[in-house]
């Protein structure tokens, strides 16, 4: 009786020890870092020598004198342009309260400037990120920046050419309309387009 009791504890010991170390996996070799050169395990290895780079063809790299701005190949120059405040007045998107979320009320407005963007290959627009004056000033800047982004990005998923929409924030600094109310405050925050137009 006392030995099939010994021979028991010790099978169920066997067990749980087996269980515990069980089966060691085979070690693998690490995964070679992108760029680097030699052996990933270590043997001849070469890390921080630096690898040979062909440099680019003139037209893909060019050179760019101190003071000169680099060039942007295939987008519009704002510097270039004219812009007009007054053509998608009434296409002015309004925001809820401490929100960059498009209201599906105002995204008729950004229908019509897509239409006419698409009508108007020559032209892009700036959209301005606006906020009413409760929060920081730094927090009202990050917010017109999403806000205007949220609005670049349902113009660049309709159709518009994502380097013809540009974004400002001017946060709290450029009220729509002056008060501490939610009347003025529910105006002030939106976002605006401004359309540009070459010189």
């Amino acid at each position: 009786m006392k030995y099939s009791k010994v021979l028991n504890l010790s099978v169920v010991v066997l067990a749980l020890s087996l269980g515990a170390v069980g089966c060691q996996p085979k070690p693998k070799s690490p995964t070679p870092i992108l760029g680097r050169t030699g052996n990933p395990k270590g043997i001849g290895d070469t890390f921080g020598k630096e690898t040979p780079v062909t440099p680019l063809p003139p037209d893909q790299n060019p050179t760019v004198r101190p003071g000169e701005d680099i060039p942007l190949k295939g987008r519009f120059n704002t510097d270039e342009m004219t812009p007009d405040h007054n053509r998608f007045a009434a296409n002015t998107v309004y925001f809820d309260f401490d929100r960059a979320t498009l209201k599906p009320s105002e995204t008729g407005k950004i229908d019509e400037v897509v239409r006419y963007l698409q009508g108007n290959p020559t032209q892009a627009v700036q959209i301005e990120g606006h906020c009413d004056e409760r929060g920081t000033e730094q927090y009202n800047l990050s917010l017109g920046e999403r806000r205007a982004l949220a609005v670049r990005e349902y113009l660049v998923t309709a159709g518009v050419q994502p380097e013809r929409a540009f974004t400002i924030s001017y946060g709290e600094s450029r009220p729509a309309v002056p008060g501490h109310n939610e009347a003025a405050w529910s105006k002030n925050r939106r976002g605006v387009f401004v359309l540009l137009t070459p010189k």
